[in-house]
C-alpha cells in the first residue's frame, strides 16, 4: 500500500459539518459520537417494532408473519452491503485524519459509485429471486403469496437502502454522527405516517407497508445527498465526479469485503440456529424471536461505541497518533463492556416481565426466560469480542475479525448446535451455544489485542 503523504499535521478547521477526532479529549469525543448513533439505532428498533405492530393491527396475523418471517434473510443481504459501506468509511476516516483532502474526495466519489452499482444489482436480484428465497426459508405456504408481494416491493427500494447506508458511513467517517440521526428520525416518522395512511385509511394490502418503507428510505437518501452536494466542504460531492478510482476501490474492497462477509456469516449462522430452534415447535420459535427483540436493545450501546471506536481509530492512525489511539481503544472497549453487562444484569432480573411484554403465553415466557438467564450475564464477553473487532476494523485489520467470527461464531457454533440437537435434544443446551462461543472468541481477541502490533496496521506492506 502506498504511504499517505503527510502534510505536516495542521489541524483542520472545525466546521460544524466535520469532527476531527485527532484533537481534544478522546473520551468526550467518543461519547459525543456514540450517543447520536445510540439514539438512531434505538429509534430504528422502536420504529421496526411500530411497523410490525401497525401491520399486525390492520392486516392481521398472516400479514405480520409474512413481513417478519424472513427478516433474517433480508438482513443477510443488506448486512453484507452495510459491512462494505463501513469499510469505505475506514478509508475515508483515515485520509481525513491524515488531512489528505484529495484522497478523501476520491474515496467518497468511489464509494458512491460502488453504492449505486451494488444497489442496482441488489434491487434487480431481490425482485427476481424473492419467491425462490422465501421457499428456501421454508416460508409457510399460507403466508407465501403475501410475503412475495411484500418483499418484491421492499427490494424495489434496494438502491435507496444501500445509498442511505453509504451516506451514513461517509458522515460517520468525518465524525458527524448527528446528521444521519436527524434524517433517520425524519424518515421513521414519515414511514409510520404513511403506514397508517396506506393501511388504516386507504385499506391497501401488505405491499403498501413495503412501499411506505421504500418512500421514507428514499426521502432520507435525498436529504443526505442535498447535504453532501453543499459547496465548499471537505466532502462536497459533485455528481459528474462519481466514478470508480481503481486504487481507492481496491482499498474499500479490502477493508469492506471482510466486514460484509463477517456480517453475512453471523446472520447465516443465526439462520441455522433459528431452523434448529424451529424444530422444537411454535412456542420455542416465539420465545427465540421475542428474546431476539430484547437482545436487540441490549446490543445498542455495543454498536454505538463500536462505530465511534472504528472512526476514532481510523482518523487517529491516519494522523499517526499511536498513544492516543490506544487510549481511545481501551476506553471504548471498557465502556461497551460495562454498559452491556449492566443491560445483561437487568435483562437477567427482569426477564419474565420483558418477555411478557411481547407474548403472554406461559410456555413462551418460560422458554424466553430460560434463554435470557442463560446468556444475559455473558453480555460483557459479547461486548468485548465486538469491541476488539471494531478496533481491528479501524486499524485496517478487517480480516482478523472476519476469520475469528467465521471460525468461532459460525463453524464452532453450528457444529456445537447440530451435535447437541442430535445427541441430547434439550433446548437449554442450544441456548448455551452463545456464551460458549462468546467466551472462545473473547480469549482469541484478548491474545490478539495484547500481543499483536495492530496500531501499525496500515503501514506494513
Amino acid at each position: 500500500m502506498t504511504n499517505i503523504h503527510l502534510h505536516t499535521h495542521t489541524h483542520h478547521h472545525h466546521s460544524s459539518n466535520v469532527k476531527d477526532m485527532t484533537v481534544g479529549n478522546p473520551y468526550k469525543l467518543m461519547v459525543g459520537f456514540a450517543l447520536p448513533i445510540f439514539f438512531s439505532d434505538l429509534f430504528q428498533q422502536l420504529y421496526n417494532t411500530a411497523d410490525a405492530l401497525i401491520v399486525g393491527r390492520y392486516l392481521g396475523t398472516e400479514a405480520l408473519a409474512a413481513v417478519t418471517s424472513s427478516g433474517t434473510l433480508i438482513f443477510l443481504m443488506f448486512s453484507f452491503f452495510a459491512g462494505a459501506a463501513m469499510g469505505g468509511g475506514v478509508v475515508i476516516a483515515r485520509y481525513f485524519g491524515a488531512n489528505d483532502k484529495e484522497q478523501v474526495s476520491k474515496a467518497i466519489h468511489t464509494l458512491l459509485a460502488f453504492g449505486i452499482v451494488s444497489g442496482i444489482i441488489l434491487t434487480v436480484a431481490g425482485v427476481a429471486l424473492t419467491p425462490t428465497l422465501l421457499k428456501w426459508m421454508k416460508t409457510d405456504p399460507e403466508v407465501l403469496p403475501q410475503a412475495v408481494e411484500y418483499f418484491r416491493f421492499f427490494f424495489l427500494g434496494g438502491l435507496s437502502m444501500v445509498l442511505y447506508n453509504i451516506c451514513r458511513s461517509i458522515m460517520n467517517a468525518l465524525g458527524n454522527s448527528r446528521r444521519p440521526l436527524y434524517y433517520l428520525i425524519f424518515s421513521s416518522l414519515l414511514n409510520v405516517t404513511l403506514d397508517i395512511l396506506f393501511l388504516a385509511v386507504f385499506h391497501w394490502g401488505v405491499w403498501a407497508a413495503a412501499v411506505a418503507t421504500v418512500i421514507s428510505q428514499l426521502a432520507s437518501v435525498v436529504l443526505c445527498m442535498i447535504y453532501l452536494l453543499k459547496k465548499g466542504n471537505i466532502f462536497t460531492v459533485e455528481l459528474k465526479k462519481i466514478r470508480f478510482h481503481k486504487a481507492l476501490l481496491l482499498e474499500i474492497i479490502r477493508y469492506g469485503l471482510p466486514s460484509g462477509i463477517q456480517n453475512s456469516v453471523i446472520a447465516l449462522a443465526n439462520v441455522v440456529v433459528q431452523s434448529q430452534i424451529n424444530s422444537f415447535g411454535k412456542l420455542a420459535m416465539a420465545a427465540y424471536g421475542t428474546h431476539a427483540k430484547i437482545e436487540g436493545f441490549g446490543f445498542l450501546p455495543i454498536t454505538s461505541f463500536n462505530m465511534a471506536c472504528t472512526t476514532f481509530i481510523s482518523q487517529n492512525l491516519g494522523a499517526k497518533q499511536y498513544e492516543r489511539t490506544k487510549k481511545g481503544a481501551r476506553f471504548s472497549i471498557l465502556s461497551a463492556m460495562m454498559l452491556a453487562e449492566m443491560i445483561g444484569v437487568c435483562s437477567y432480573l427482569l426477564a419474565p416481565h420483558l418477555i411478557g411484554l411481547f407474548d403472554k403465553t406461559p410456555g413462551v415466557i418460560e422458554l424466553g426466560v430460560q434463554q435470557a438467564r442463560t446468556v444475559a450475564l455473558f453480555y460483557c464477553l459479547l461486548a468485548f469480542s465486538h469491541s476488539v473487532a471494531a478496533v481491528c476494523r479501524g486499524a485496517g485489520k478487517a480480516f482478523v475479525p472476519m476469520f475469528v467470527m467465521l471460525s468461532v461464531w459460525c463453524v464452532i457454533r453450528i457444529i456445537y448446535i447440530v451435535l447437541v440437537t442430535k445427541l441430547v435434544g434439550r433446548i437449554e443446551l442450544i441456548y448455551w451455544a452463545y456464551p460458549i462461543t462468546w467466551s472462545i472468541s473473547s480469549v482469541i481477541y484478548l491474545i490478539y489485542y495484547l500481543k499483536s502490533d495492530w496500531v501499525h496496521g496500515f503501514e506494513k506492506k
